[in-house]
């Protein structure tokens, strides 16, 4: 029989209330026996060696659970309880093992009593039971005298663990100006004592720091507002305390805390005021359209969204003139330039601006309203401006036949300051390559300078300039468009060489060849051609025109009986008009070869000498064309030669001195008195040169360089002005390829040291201490003799002044 046991004292036992449980295994035919119960702290399973009415096959263990207290803080072993069979003697002759979890680590078991021990401290809250095994053996044979059996040590609880919150500390956010009883957060604290012994694991919750801001609810943990109107703009974080307590928060009882930071966050309950009522800014009046004036600020003391703002401009006279927008990050009100400014128009403005919350909440339009208005004064600044035409824009069509020096169009612009400056104009050269225009300096008029072509370019697109006087950087520009009107200077002609044949068998009224023309001018009605034998072919006997009236015409035979041997070959001239005013006409021809033709009028042959000739020539052939060729090139190369030679005194020569060009006759002018050379009245007045009858000229010699009037019709001279005729004699001189520079400039290579003269600087003069010597201006010819005397040594007696 096993009996186990455990001492009945303070420390081993719960009290009288613990119950003990029995437990029987049976075979299927054994009865539940009944008996008085068993004392605490002793279980004893009695086996019957007398015969029953009902018989087991087996005996079985019974055990109860063994209770131990945890946190056992003595010096020896804790003593949890006693094993013991009835088989034990008490010789010592049973030995008692103990198998399972924790034995001989936590658990020991006395082999020879049958004690069990604790020698480790226990902790509920990590391990609450302990499942282990009992086996009694024969300590001379080791064999069981017992079957093993298997029992529970469990670890009773007591108050060791506070309560703990395991989320916080805790942040929380609730919104400003709530209602006393808003839930803000709840917190939880929990016990790892055990919940279903005592009151050790009863939490209660109360408020330690945060009254009278708040309160927590002392059995759900929840925080809720305990005061009215809390204003975050004048305090927006709070630091609140909980403490949990178990025991049902009595006295004696463990406590944790945890610490809630609480936010207050916005509400839009503060309407935006501007700290200032009156702006002063100022802006330049060329500031380009979109850029910045200044800024207005609306302070708000609300944040995010509820202090979010709309700028507008509600009244003053710089509606139009200036535009507000909303800076979304920093909620400024950025003042721009909405069109340009002009201080000459207007030199101040006025705005009322006004700054408003978008997003409202209605239950605190009672504190509005959420909108306030300030003043802004703007002042235009003077800057120099460059000029500006007037229009911006320029169209001109010109005939292309226009004179050179016509006035084609009036540049006007003016300088738009106060100042009003005075404008110089001119022509940016890169819209002007060819140079076809020339703009008046101080009258702006736009006239020609080289003679248009409309097939060549038939517009020009240019760029005037208008700068002012006082200040050049100041420059202003503008497009002009010019249009080249078409006039009829242009013939018509044969857009290719025609040429025909006509047959030896050819009648009279034959077709030989339709003909047509070009013509570069483009006239408003379009073209018409008229065609006709030239006059001196109108009494043609051969051939005939027929104009077909569609800008072509019908080449045709006048008779038959045509023979290679007689003439093979007829040229003939055809007289081309067009119906342009003035009319312009030239003459085309047209070769006709006569062949020789079957019935059909399929040509057979040609004269040999039109068709072979050109295909292929002979080496005799080319040996004469080549020696033409040379002969060609020697006379080009001579002419060429002999010019050069003609022109060779223009040539400046580097070993003479000469500062300027000269025209150069062989015999010696009579000076003042020689007034053949050339009459320079003509070029001061032009009008009276003319009407004083011929142009004088030298009747001697004729002078090496003409003049360049002769290029140009002196009725151009009479009746244009003198910009027209200094036009003209520029273009002149222009196209003039062989005309001489009438300007030079005079390169001197050396001057200083390298120079024979040496340094003609005067800033070494004054370095030396004893007086320049200019002795060597005697070794310098008969030119520097008068210096000699002045400044040289003098080898006879001072001269008496």
């Amino acid at each position: 029989m096993w009996t186990s046991g455990r001492m009945s004292n303070a420390k081993s036992w719960l009290g009288l209330g613990m119950s003990l449980y029995f437990w029987g295994l049976m075979d299927l035919t054994t009865t539940v026996l009944s008996g008085t119960p068993t004392p605490p702290g002793e279980i004893e399973v009695l086996l019957s060696d007398k015969p029953q009415s009902h018989s087991r096959t087996k005996r079985s263990w019974v055990w109860n659970q063994f209770f131990v207290l945890e946190e056992y803080t003595g010096t020896d072993p804790l003593y949890v309880g006693k094993l013991h069979s009835d088989m034990d003697r008490g010789d010592g002759s049973i030995k008692y093992i103990l198998s399972g979890e924790g034995a001989g680590i936590v658990f020991t078991i006395d082999d020879t009593t049958g004690d069990i021990h604790a020698i480790q401290r226990l902790d509920r809250e990590e391990r609450a039971q302990y499942t282990l095994r009992a086996q009694a053996l024969d300590r001379r044979t080791g064999r069981p005298m017992e079957p093993e059996s298997e029992f529970i040590i469990k670890i009773q609880d007591i108050n060791d663990n506070e309560p703990k919150f395991p989320d916080g500390p805790y942040v929380a956010t609730v919104p400003e100006m709530s209602p006393v009883g808003t839930s803000v957060i709840q917190v939880t604290a929990t016990d790892a004592d055990d919940p279903t012994y005592g009151n050790s694991a009863r939490v209660v919750y109360s408020i330690l720091q945060g009254q009278p801001y708040f309160s927590v609810d002392s059995k759900t943990g929840v925080i809720r507002t305990a005061l009215m109107n809390m204003d975050r703009e004048a305090k927006e974080y709070y630091e609140v305390i909980i403490q949990a307590k178990d025991m049902g928060g009595q006295l004696g009882g463990l406590a944790g805390t945890t610490t809630v930071n609480i936010t207050l966050s916005d509400v839009n309950d503060n309407p935006p005021r501007f700290p200032q009522k009156h702006y002063q800014m100022s802006v330049l009046e060329s500031a380009p359209v979109s850029s910045t004036v200044g800024r207005v600020f609306a302070k708000d003391l609300d944040e995010g969204i509820n202090a979010e703002m709309k700028y507008t401009i509600v009244d003053g006279d710089g509606a139009d003139a200036f535009d507000i927008n909303t800076d979304p990050n920093f909620q400024v009100g950025i003042i721009t330039v909405k069109k340009p400014l002009s201080f000459e128009s207007k030199k101040s403005y006025t705005l009322k601006v006004e700054g408003a919350n978008p997003h409202l909440e209605m239950r605190f339009l009672n504190l509005g309203p959420f909108q306030d208005t300030t003043t802004v004064h703007i002042s235009v600044e003077d800057v120099d401006e460059p000029p500006v035409f007037e229009p911006g824009f320029y169209f001109v069509e010109v005939p292309e036949d226009v004179a050179i020096g016509t006035t084609i169009q009036i540049i006007s612009a003016k300088d738009p300051d106060v100042t009003n400056n005075s404008i110089r104009y001119s022509i940016d050269r890169s819209s002007d390559p060819g140079r076809f225009f020339y703009v008046d300096i101080t009258t702006g008029a736009l006239m020609t300078a080289r003679p248009l072509d409309r097939e060549e370019f038939s517009w020009h697109n240019i760029t005037v300039l208008a700068m002012e006087m006082n200040n050049p950087s100041q420059v202003g520009s503008v497009s002009v468009t010019i249009k080249v009107l078409d006039v009829n200077d242009n013939a018509p002609e044969f857009p290719r060489f025609y040429e025909a044949f006509v047959c030896e068998n050819a009648k009279a009224g034959q077709l030989v060849q339709t003909v047509s023309a070009v013509d570069q001018d483009d006239p408003h009605g379009g073209q018409h051609f008229y065609y006709s034998l030239a006059p001196e072919a109108a009494n043609n006997p051969n051939f005939t025109v027929r104009d077909n009236q569609d800008n072509t015409a019908r080449i045709l035979t006048r008779r038959s009986g045509f023979r290679q041997q007689e003439q093979s070959v007829f040229y003939l001239p055809i007289l081309i008009t067009d119906s342009g005013q003035p009319v312009l006409s030239s003459t085309g021809t047209l070769t006709i070869q006569v062949c020789s033709c079957d019935d059909s009028g399929h040509v057979l042959s040609c004269s040999p000498e039109a068709y072979m000739l050109p295909v292929s020539l002979s080496r005799g052939a080319l040996i004469a064309i080549l020696a033409c060729i040379f002969v060609l090139l020697v006379l080009v190369l001579l002419i060429l030669s002999m010019r050069r030679h003609r022109k060779q005194p223009y040539i400046i020569d580097d070993e003479e001195n000469i500062h300027e060009n000269i025209v150069r006759y062989d015999d010696e002018g009579g000076g003042e008195e020689d007034t053949e050379a050339f009459d320079i009245a003509a070029m001061w007045n032009p009008r009276e040169a003319q009407a004083g009858g011929a142009p004088k000229t030298r009747q001697d010699m004729l002078p090496e360089i003409e003049s360049l009037s002769r290029y140009v019709p002196q009725t151009c001279a009479v009746n244009s002005t003198v910009h027209s005729y200094v036009l003209a004699k520029l273009y002149e001189a222009d196209m003039d390829l062989w005309a001489p520079p009438f300007d030079s400039l005079q390169t001197y290579m050396f001057e200083g040291d390298g120079s024979v003269a040496g340094s003609l600087s005067s800033l070494q003069s004054a370095t030396s201490d004893s007086e320049q010597s200019f002795d060597f201006l005697t070794d310098w010819g008969p030119r520097f003799r008068k210096l000699a005397e002045l400044y040289g040594a003098s080898e006879g007696p001072a001269p008496l002044w």
